[in-house]
């Protein structure tokens, strides 16, 4: 398995590159100890990879995750959702045995 990015995903965080003129970046997914479950989401761009990071061409946007975040992540599909004037990322992970009600953090 892998990392996976919905259309909607992927055309956001292009217009988020493009909208910050940021060029020969990474979309860095990984996950830190934290927030209301235990672990919480960590979603940023990067100019660098180590030498572990496990590194994903989706769509056109080249995504990377450190290879602890990815025990966690391996199948996690990242979304983007617009519900009424706002929008955000949403994690769809099969891996989380809980998720709080912000969405942002999850326990395994």
């Amino acid at each position: 398995m892998a990392l996976a990015l919905t259309e909607k995903a992927a055309k956001q965080v292009k217009q988020l590159m493009q909208a910050q003129q940021l060029e020969n970046v990474y979309l860095r997914v990984g996950v830190k100890g934290g927030g209301c479950s235990g672990l919480s989401y960590s979603l940023e761009f990067d100019t660098e990879v180590g030498p572990h990071d496990k590194k994903f061409d989706i769509d056109g946007v080249q995504v990377v995750c450190d290879a602890k975040s990815y025990l966690y992540l391996n199948g996690t599909t990242l979304d983007y959702v617009t519900e009424g004037l706002t929008g955000g990322f949403t994690f769809v992970n099969p891996n989380a045995k809980s998720s709080c009600g912000c969405g942002t953090s999850f326990s395994a």
